[in-house]
């Protein structure tokens, strides 16, 4: 199965939920497992509410020449 590649600007959040999804799978099916994907899944979240937080900040910076 082909990995895929992390960009250099990737998340810390996202970093963090792809670390926590890795243990996951290697879980047994059962509470432990599906606890860990739910906090990776509110880590993904949180990353996209982070991204989505400092595109709108980023408009809202004065341009300067």
């Amino acid at each position: 199965m082909p990995r895929k590649q992390v960009s250099s600007e990737t998340s810390t959040w996202l970093l963090q939920a792809k670390d926590i999804l890795d243990e996951a799978r290697r879980l047994k099916p059962g509470p432990a497992r599906q606890e860990l994907r739910q906090t990776a899944k509110v880590l993904r979240e949180i990353a996209r509410l982070e991204a989505a937080s400092g595109q709108s900040l980023e408009r809202d910076w004065p341009q300067r020449d």
